[in-house]
């Protein structure tokens, strides 16, 4: 019988045939990635993946070649939920085809609460409102092409350090009205298959334990249907999850859900057989949903797969254009026109690099990338331009892998990995003879589970193969990293010890150590030879003398990179700007500032860039500024440069969709999906973020993002919703019907006209925000955003009318004496423009009679 079969099935039938140990089975995953399958009932298994740009596959270590799609900051800054909806249906549910996945561990809809969160990049947005119709529209397109969406990290999961510990507290307004509001609204519009608990405790309970959350609110409240899953490792207990509503423990490997565990809790009365049955019958109806969705994944073979279509990378690349922000542009620098132009220089640490999203679960291995500087070549090529290119300033925080710089004794790209079984599995001695031998085309080794059959669970891997020659004698700096041990030699020389003491780090997911780093000189077109060891058992280290087995998340990485001296890079990329007619400054973040697992300390970008950026624009006033990074970041420089350009991270189509930009090929029409302040002091959170003692507490209440900036009458860097044009706009004619209520809702629409009063071609998004009464008795924030929309391709001249929706969304409030969305009576102000800050439209309505609800 197919698995497929099992779309057939009569899900309370098999229930009642499960078997205690069979159904708590179900409830736990299996490895790292799948759930539980009983084959005595065609019971199979589901695979799922990760994640929110892009579908990796089942490994970590050498996964299998993918899309890499913008960030969600990006896809929020499309404000565009109908191609959001596209990248859904026609680029991430084929994907998971590819991968053999029938569920996607994405979208994630927590708050950019704070820029400083590590994790931000992989949220939509600082208001619930956006986040929750991009996440709707994102969950829509994935499960409308037969695959599941999981939405994540319900709920408070809004920075990474101590995010297993930190307790959220959250008052009970902005706990509604902000932080659950993105879930709410997706499960109105879309209803995920799956919704994944986050790590932390909100108001002193783990949400994974949680039945305020999971029972009342998900269940009771907003009556939902789908399976409620852990985050990795999420699970504390085992008779409060099960009890709670957390229907399945992931990943299967040290779980809490084990046979023993759970019947010794049945034993002790601390949780019942029909509880975990019920957990299991929520885990099977989701198999069933995948089953009815994409029945060939469960009857595949299993195996992950590429494939690159045309059409594909055109989506990839309009979409990315698509999420870029034009933030300045003074004297029309922009677009550039080559024909006007003979030398372009491209400077900055980004230019060349391979920065295609954030780190951690976001980050897989891309099937092809275009660097920015790559894709300005691409868009001056065969146009008598000249490029030159000087780094500038260096900006990674650790040194690059080296994919690119290592080769094999025959030739490929990369290294060769030998597998070494030790005497026993307590043993630290490896054994000669390798039980495999892998070609290794990463320098970034993150093995997670994927070792090979046959090994000890304490296991050595050794990686051999020579450094690209260089042209003369050059002093290179190595970066060894390892979440185990490791040591690294060239030439059969140890250049650094990261074996005998260590220094403990947040790499590899926190269990890795700080980068050790030593340096070798280089011989002129000499084949050195580059020899790490590495052991999955971690050394001991200051203050701690634990040798832990890294049995879940071992891994090593090594970089490097020519030691330059960093006067003379700053000097050469400022002559390089002297010389040219035009300068485009390509500088940001990467994957390892902004990543799952820690939070960045500063806002600042990093090195020296600053300086650098004044003093190229200082030696060429026509110097056009990239940033690339998956938060706000302050920029000091900013009245210097006449032009200035946010390309968040944008995947596998980076350069070329900034290209297009730059030059003119697309008119961008991005908006800031969160605010830019001018500084770190104005972040609404800032002085509450950290975890103190265990606790975040999130004093800032409503005020979370714009709201908090126009309350407290801050000015901002750059507002929320905030994003030029290549062309101008123009609004007129406000138009509001007359608020109806039935059946417990609202209904009103706006209309108003907008004109391009340009001479190009472009798009705009109109957005309208609410104010409740300045009647009430309570406090609530001066405006909200409570509708949008994208205005495509106006052309120059042209008028289009708009219509606008609203329903009890937009006017409600929770009330927390009564536990239920109020709307009050008054006068409620509606204003319209295309950012937070420009809303020249302004109209009110009145509602006569205010009246209460509750669900969705």
């Amino acid at each position: 019988m197919p698995p497929s079969d099992f779309a057939n099935a009569n899900v309370d039938e098999i229930v009642e045939q499960l078997t205690t140990d069979e159904a708590i089975l179900l409830t736990g995953g299996v490895g790292f990635w799948k759930t539980h399958a009983v084959e005595r009932l065609g019971i199979p298994a589901v695979k799922v993946s990760d994640g929110p740009n892009g579908i990796r596959g089942n490994h970590f270590f050498m996964g299998t070649p993918a899309k890499c799609l913008p960030s969600s900051t990006a896809l929020g800054a499309t404000f565009d939920p109908q191609v959001v909806e596209e990248v859904g249906l026609k680029l991430l549910a084929p994907e998971a085809k590819l991968r053999a996945a029938s569920l996607i561990l994405a979208p994630t809809a927590n708050i950019q609460r704070h820029p400083l969160g590590g994790r931000s990049f992989e949220s939509f947005s600082e208001d619930p409102y956006l986040s929750g119709i991009i996440s709707a529209a994102y969950i829509n397109g994935v499960q409308k092409g037969g695959v599941g969406a999981t939405m994540k990290h319900f709920v408070g999961n809004d920075k990474e350090n101590d995010r297993q510990g930190y307790d959220s507290v959250v008052a009970e307004r902005p706990l509604r009205e902000i932080y659950l509001m993105p879930f709410m609204l997706a499960q109105k519009y879309s209803e995920p298959w799956a919704i994944m608990t986050a790590y932390n405790r909100v108001n002193g309970v783990h949400v994974s334990e949680d039945p305020f959350l999971l029972t009342k609110v998900l269940r009771e409240e907003w009556k939902y249907k789908g399976m409620v899953m852990s985050d990795w490792f999420g699970v504390y207990s085992v008779d409060l999850g099960l009890n709670a509503g957390l229907d399945l423990e992931m990943p299967g490997i040290n779980k809490w859900r084990t046979l023993d565990f759970v019947n010794r809790s049945i034993q002790a009365r601390k949780v019942t057989t029909r509880a975990v049955k019920a957990r299991a019958k929520t885990v099977l109806e989701l198999v069933q949903k995948c089953a009815k969705g994409a029945p060939e994944i469960l009857d595949g073979d299993g195996l992950e797969r590429t494939v690159e279509l045309e059409e594909e990378k055109a989506l990839m690349r309009k979409i990315a254009s698509g999420s870029i922000v034009l933030l300045k542009n003074e004297n029309q620098t922009l677009p550039l026109q080559p024909s006007n132009l003979k030398k372009i220089a491209v400077v900055g640490g980004n230019a060349k690099a391979f920065v295609l999203s954030g780190g951690g679960s976001a980050a897989l291995k891309a099937s092809y990338f275009i660097s920015p500087y790559d894709g300005i070549a691409n868009a001056v090529a065969g146009k008598d331009v000249e490029l030159t290119f000087g780094e500038g300033a260096r900006t990674y925080k650790n040194l690059p892998t080296l994919e690119y710089d290592l080769f094999t004794s025959s030739g490929e790209r990369g290294w060769i990995g030998t597998w070494h079984r030790h005497e026993n599995d307590d043993s630290l001695v490896p054994i000669e003879e390798p039980v495999a031998t892998q070609y290794i085309d990463e320098t970034r080794i993150f093995i997670s589970t994927s070792t090979p059959v046959g090994i000890t669970k304490r296991w050595t891997l050794r990686l051999r193969g020579h450094l690209k020659p260089r042209p003369s004698d050059v002093d290179f700096e190595f970066g060894l990293t390892a979440a185990g041990r490791a040591k690294l030699f060239v030439d059969g020389q140890l250049v650094i010890d990261n074996w005998t003491r260590q220094r403990r780090g947040e790499s590899f997911f926190g269990s890795g150590t700080d980068e050790e780093k030593g340096v070798f000189r280089l011989k002129a077109n000499t084949k050195h030879e580059i020899f790490v060891e590495f052991c999955n058992v971690r050394g001991p280290a200051d203050n701690d003398p634990d040798e832990a087995l890294m049995d879940s998340n071992p891994g090593v990485r090594l970089g490097g990179a020519e030691v330059e001296d960093p006067e003379e890079l700053m000097a050469k990329a400022v002559q390089l700007a002297k010389d040219a007619d035009a300068v485009i400054a390509v500088v940001g973040l990467n994957a390892d500032w902004e990543t799952e697992g820690y939070d960045r300390t500063s806002l600042a970008l990093p090195g020296r860039t600053d300086e650098l950026i004044s003093k190229v624009v200082a030696a060429n006033p026509k110097t056009v500024v990239v940033t690339q990074a998956g938060s706000a970041i302050t920029l000091p420089w900013i009245n210097e440069v006449p032009a200035l350009v946010h390309a968040w991270y944008l995947g596998n189509a980076t350069g070329d969709a900034i290209a297009d930009v730059l030059f003119g090929a697309v008119n961008p029409s991005g908006k800031l999906s969160l605010t830019f302040p001018k500084r770190a002091e104005d972040v609404p959170a800032h002085g509450h973020f950290n975890s103190e003692n265990g606790k975040v507490n999130y004093a800032e209440g409503l005020f979370v993002g714009y709201k908090h900036y126009i309350h407290r009458n801050i000015e901002p860097l750059f507002p929320f919703g905030f994003g030029l044009s290549y062309t101008t706009f123009s609004l007129s004619d406000l138009q509001l019907s007359q608020p109806t209520i039935a059946n417990g809702d609202l209904s009103l629409d706006a209309t108003l006209s907008i004109t391009n009063t340009g001479s190009v071609s472009g798009s705009q998004v109109i957005q309208l925000y609410v104010s409740l009464p300045t009647t009430s008795n309570l406090t609530h924030p001066p405006i909200q955003l409570r509708a949008f929309t994208k205005v495509r391709d106006l052309q120059a001249g042209q008028t289009e009318k708009v219509s606008l929706s609203l329903d009890k969304y937009a006017v409600s409030y929770w009330e927390e004496r009564f536990q239920a969305w109020a709307v009050e009576k008054g006068v409620y102000a509606v204003q319209v423009g295309t950012s937070s800050a420009d809303l020249p439209l302004k109209a009110t309505f009145e509602i006569v009679k205010g009246f209460e609800w509750q669900g969705i």
